[in-house]
């Protein structure tokens, strides 16, 4: 493990008062709530998962940005537990969210590229035909575990796993509610950030405000009033909402950019940081709603990123990954590593954690919290990292472990303890990188450490099982 957390002293707060609890307690306090928590799912956390969609590693001023305003997801990160090297389950979009859903990283997951040669179900992208594979009926969701334990269970806006079938929508993998828009049904997020339709449930609504390029309700609006009034109906259960916005995935449309009207900026550059800003107020929203209900003390909050920033993405200008290598749909650590920030007040002290984490560890930490453990299917990929911010007492080891992910036949990259073996183009050598030393991948060591490099290669070959849909 490296330098662990740091920052601020390793004390909680009970809810509703400043009054610091002392380390010595903290681990009796976490038990004692986990067995309050299962006598009574009253007092089980709510869980709020917040999903971004293509922001970098460094688009917000908790992670370094200087140029973008995000003060409600800052204020988080300061009372909260603010993750340094948060790896995302792929570089793009599907594999990612899958990795995340199902806690199977990329080398054996159902999905491991946005597109597949085989198997899947074809379908147009724009004028293009492809095909996509989906999330199928015998894969375990996030979802299913803690609906199992109690929890009503919601998905708002971005679901990304259904490909070309209509049957694999969230509803039929472990959601009992579901706001937004499918793959498998184009025009339900057409325009772009302006739709004029969308899923309520099974139901495609007609958005008429937004009909004939009107440009009246942007879809991070709609998806937060739907997150709101989910949050309203279900106040009195335990609950798990997903809350995947499209921000700020390209195309970059909003009309709203006064937050950087004065910059010398071009119209796509401000553009891309309004999106970004107007998703942080939109936050802001609905924290406000759980105070309001007095819910806050009782919900865990999680804020993340789906991959690093774009290609398309004003990099240079705002420094959307910062000095890391790579950007989406690379393997490099500005294609891989994200955001990622945790906050309950009542429960978890302001804290910056240097351990290595990654999507895996989503659904073994949620289960843990959420005491839903004996409902986690067999073979996850991920541990319970619920320790590192939960119980300052107890120490454990995320990084000796190995992190794989790949897109098969084209990318692979792995990192155990300081090393990480990367290739991001077909058929080329691996590269290998000290990253802890040299975290922006600026020094291929690969010729140096020979036999270093054919460990990492077979360990990586013994994490990848063949898929009949990702032939290689």
């Amino acid at each position: 493990m490296r330098g662990g957390r740091h920052s601020l002293p390793l004390t909680l707060y009970s809810s509703g008062t400043m009054k610091r609890i002392p380390l010595y307690a903290v681990g009796l306090l976490a038990t004692s709530a986990v067995t309050t928590m299962a006598q009574d799912d009253i007092q089980r956390p709510n869980i709020l998962f917040i999903l971004a969609d293509d922001l970098g590693y460094a688009d917000l001023s908790c992670y370094g940005n200087e140029f973008i305003h995000t003060p409600v997801i800052d204020q988080l990160a300061a009372t909260g537990a603010r993750f340094t090297h948060c790896y995302a389950g792929s570089a793009v979009s599907s594999p990612s969210r899958c990795t995340l859903m199902t806690g199977k990283h990329t080398g054996h997951s159902t999905i491991r590229d946005n597109f597949v040669k085989a198997g899947g179900i074809e379908g147009k992208k724009g004028q293009q035909t492809i095909r996509r594979m989906h999330l199928l009926e015998t894969d375990t969701t996030i979802a299913h575990v803690l609906r199992e334990a109690g929890y009503r269970t919601c998905l708002v806006n971005k679901w990304h796993l259904d490909g070309f079938n209509p049957e694999a929508t969230p509803l039929n993998r472990g959601f009992d509610e579901f706001y937004g828009w499918l793959i498998s049904t184009a025009h339900s997020n057409d325009p772009y950030y302006y739709p004029y339709y969308r899923f309520h449930g099974k139901e495609l609504i007609n958005i008429t405000a937004n009909e004939g390029g009107a440009h009246a309700i942007h879809n991070t609006d709609l998806s937060t009033d739907d997150a709101i009034q989910f949050i309203r109906r279900n106040q009195d259960n335990p609950f798990f909402l997903y809350l995947a916005y499209d921000a700020p995935h390209e195309p970059y449309n909003i009309d709203d950019t006064h937050w950087y009207a004065h910059t010398p900026w071009e119209a796509n550059t401000q553009r891309y940081a309004s999106l970004i800003t107007h998703m942080d107020q939109a936050i802001g929203r609905v924290l406000a709603e759980l105070d309001k209900l007095g819910l806050r003390d009782n919900t865990l909050i999680i804020f993340a990123s789906d991959n690093g920033a774009a290609r398309q993405a004003p990099r240079e200008t705002l420094r959307c990954v910062g000095d890391l290598r790579g950007m989406k749909a690379q393997l490099y650590e500005g294609g891989l590593r994200v955001p990622f920030i945790v906050n309950m007040a009542s429960r978890i002290a302001p804290q910056t954690i240097d351990n290595r984490i990654w999507f895996p560890d989503v659904m073994p930490t949620l289960a843990h919290i959420a005491d839903a453990e004996q409902h986690l299917p067999a073979e996850l990929d991920g541990m319970n990292i619920a320790p590192l911010f939960y119980d300052s007492n107890e120490e454990i080891d995320t990084d000796s472990r190995l992190l794989y992910w790949e897109f098969p036949g084209k990318q692979r990259a792995a990192i155990r303890g300081e090393w990480k073996a990367v290739s991001v183009k077909r058929d080329t050598p691996l590269e290998l990188y000290h990253i802890t030393a040299d975290p922006n991948e600026t020094t291929n060591l690969a010729p140096l450490y020979p036999a270093l490099i054919a460990e990492m290669d077979s360990l990586m070959r013994i994490a990848h099982r063949q898929s009949p849909n990702f032939p290689e």
